[in-house]
């Protein structure tokens, strides 16, 4: 079930509790939790609903402007019928908290044995190692010029990544990829010292906005909230790639941790 980023963050305030999908059938049950960037999003319902019974205060709880406006989103593939579908907050993904937990030897052992599990089911060969030293190598490359370096098909690599990332060794950028520091730990394991990498950015991490506002940001040298702050809205909306939908989620992330744009 795809979800905008701004319906997202409404649904973590709050401001929208419900969805409108119109599908032959549902695609997703009660208890069904999504991986989002906001954190879990659970569904707390799914009805099908005739589309004359639809009213203003659903619009209101889908976040969109009006009755109307709720309908015309409605209106291809006027056949299928309509689906109301309950949405709540369900708190931030666990595989933060596992990528920052650094495992103890017997922890790293558990993790080898399951990556050699990857390794002999893979019609690749052996890609978890030379997946995660690509990675560490090069942090915040785009995952097609990373797999380029393999001659690795693009969605194949992105879809071992995402093996990894299961395991919270490594963290998904806006651009590209990095290891968590639950990963580092595993690699290092593997070597006769830490390996020296550079230092992870101070401060709060920015939120997801999308790579080209991540790119026009990181561009300026601003790759934390804090440094965010020394920005006004005008000046951020005024950098190509920064968009709307991006300022308002770094003026929530901001709000959540008590930070607040320079005034106009």
């Amino acid at each position: 079930m795809m979800i905008r980023v701004a319906e997202l963050a409404a649904i973590k305030s709050g401001d929208i509790d419900v969805a409108f999908r119109r599908w032959t059938s549902p695609r997703v049950v009660v208890g069904t939790r999504m991986r989002t960037v906001v954190g879990l999003v659970e569904v707390t319902s799914v009805d099908e609903v005739a589309e004359s019974e639809l009213t203003e205060d659903d619009g209101r709880r889908a976040g969109a402007e009006s009755l109307s406006s709720l309908l015309a989103g409605l209106a291809a593939r006027p056949d299928d019928p309509i689906w109301r579908v309950g949405l709540t907050y369900a708190g931030p993904d666990p595989r933060e908290a596992l990528r920052s937990t650094v495992p103890d030897a017997a922890g790293i052992a558990e993790i080898e044995e399951r990556l050699a599990r990857l390794d002999r089911a893979s019609s690749y060969g052996a890609w978890t190692r030379e997946t995660l030293d690509l990675v560490d190598a090069h942090p915040e490359r785009r995952a097609p010029e990373l797999a380029a370096l393999v001659g690795r098909e693009t969605a194949d690599f992105k879809k071992d990544v995402r093996k990894l990332k299961e395991l919270g060794l490594t963290e998904s950028l806006d651009i590209g990829y990095r290891l968590s520091p639950r990963g580092e730990a595993v690699v290092d394991a593997r070597l006769d010292r830490p390996r020296k990498r550079a230092p992870r950015p101070d401060g709060t991490p920015l939120p997801k906005i999308g790579a080209p506002a991540t790119r026009a940001l990181r561009d300026i040298g601003v790759r934390s909230l804090e440094a965010v702050t020394a920005y006004s809205e005008d000046e951020l909306r005024a950098m190509h790639g920064v968009g709307p939908i991006a300022v308002t989620r770094l003026k929530e992330a901001l709000a959540e941790a008590g930070l607040k744009l320079k005034a106009t």
